[in-house]
């Protein structure tokens, strides 16, 4: 009898319980091996079953069990078609008896939202919200930010946003090899006098142009938008949202609607307040040194922004950065400790692209000047 041909491919292999995605190595033969570090999966291809994705993406895994990986190789998606034939299988009879299954877990779920709180609850149903409905989120998310802050302006100065966009290409490039963030990362600045920065669902952060006003090195500015995307590698943003809409979200999943009444309207001003755990903010600070390391730059200059920011504004602080990234003492030891005594000599961006970033909203504001000329 004849072997089946073997297929191999890359993927993202999510264990059900943490929201993190691993890399991994795809191997179809008789068997379907998922490899990676400290990663070994060995599964029968004919119990694996496809959740609903957005080709070319396909996630696929054992039909009793959470674990799932994903890939985009199309290959390896029509030789899993046609070697499973229940692959896409969606049984008619037991449709109808997972439908009330589906009802009462989100019943339920609803009920552990309102007399338990949602910290527990969020962290179980992160790793089940596919990327494609995490996008969409993110694509309703940051319009009701935008009008919480007053509708502030993209900043689109050609020569900042050039400067820009090579800081975060170098930052990405700098992540660790099990460090994976999203191909879609989209980075904005907006001009509001408010030093903060936002990490949204979607794998969307945004820069605010009081952030870069008040930093004075552009290795300030990395450090923030590095800690940023230590958010968004560990889809902390997806989960704070689960945690500040509550009851509405978990509606919202179970209907399908992410744009209509049953997402609250406050979503945009429990974002801005709600802060993540203590852990979460030590692993994005740890994330963001090893990047900032890796790319050349300055990891301390993260505590560096964060200390003047509190030292500046005092009570007032609470407004901005720190108001979701609550500063201590032994934290900015902890950052300077992680970046070591030769940190300070590094600077990511030479002087020249480091003027044009700090421009990047001029262009804007004389705009905005022009458009309140009688």
């Amino acid at each position: 009898m004849p072997q089946d041909p073997t297929v191999e491919a890359e993927g993202r292999y999510f264990d059900g319980v943490s929201a993190r995605p691993h890399p991994v190595r795809l191997h179809l033969d008789a068997r379907f091996r998922v490899t990676g570090r400290e990663i070994a999966k060995d599964w029968d291809p004919l119990d694996l079953r496809a959740e609903d994705s957005v080709p070319p993406l396909m996630r696929v895994g054992p039909a009793h069990a959470p674990d799932r990986v994903e890939f985009s190789n199309a290959a390896l998606a029509a030789t899993l078609t046609a070697r499973c034939p229940d692959l896409h299988r969606r049984e008619g009879a037991g449709g109808a008896v997972r439908l009330v299954l589906w009802s009462v877990a989100a019943g339920i779920s609803v009920l552990l939202v309102a007399v338990f709180g949602v910290p527990y609850v969020a962290r179980l149903l992160v790793p089940l919200v596919p990327d494609s409905v995490e996008a969409r989120l993110g694509a309703v998310v940051e319009p009701q930010v935008v009008r919480v802050l007053g509708h502030p302006p993209a900043c689109t100065g050609e020569a900042g946003r050039a400067a820009l966009d090579r800081l975060v290409s170098r930052l990405v490039a700098a992540r660790r090899p099990d460090g994976s963030l999203p191909a879609d990362l989209a980075v904005s600045v907006r001009r509001h006098e408010m030093a903060n920065a936002l990490a949204l669902p979607g794998a969307r952060v945004m820069l605010l142009s009081g952030l870069i006003a008040r930093a004075t090195t552009p290795d300030e500015v990395a450090a923030v938008l590095a800690h940023e995307l230590g958010h968004v590698h560990t889809r902390d943003p997806t989960r704070a949202l689960i945690q500040a809409s509550g009851t509405s979200f978990l509606l919202s999943l179970v209907l399908g609607d992410f744009t209509g009444s049953t997402v609250i309207v406050a979503v945009g001003e429990a974002l801005l307040s709600a802060g993540y755990s203590r852990d979460a903010e030590r692993a994005a600070d740890a994330y963001a040194v090893e990047m900032m390391a890796r790319a050349g730059g300055n990891g301390a200059a993260l505590a560096d922004i964060l200390e003047r920011i509190a030292a500046d504004d005092g009570p007032r602080g609470t407004l901005d950065l720190l108001r979701s990234h609550p500063l201590t003492t032994e934290r900015a030891a902890a950052i300077r400790a992680l970046a070591g005594p030769s940190a300070s000599g590094r600077q990511i961006l030479p002087e020249k692209e480091w003027g044009a970033l700090k421009g990047i909203c001029a262009t804007t504001e004389r705009s905005s000047d022009r458009s309140r000329t009688p």
